[in-house]
């Protein structure tokens, strides 16, 4: 059977931690910031990461990360 494909996209948007958790960056912080508040900026800098609900998906986008 062929090996499965990792999806590129996940691969540059997804970091897998060593106790399995995913980590992820916030979305909406890449343009038009000018009418988002400065409080609403700097609550999207950082990372977090991907919910419990979301694994499934994610697990399945990268098969052996």
């Amino acid at each position: 059977m062929p090996k499965m494909k990792t999806k590129s996209s996940a691969k540059k948007r997804l970091n897998v931690l060593g106790n399995g958790g995913v980590k992820r960056s916030y979305a909406f912080k890449r343009h038009i910031l000018t009418k988002k508040t400065t409080k609403s900026k700097r609550q999207l800098r950082g990372t977090t990461l991907v919910h419990a609900t979301n694994m499934a998906s994610v697990r399945a986008m990268m098969p052996y990360a």
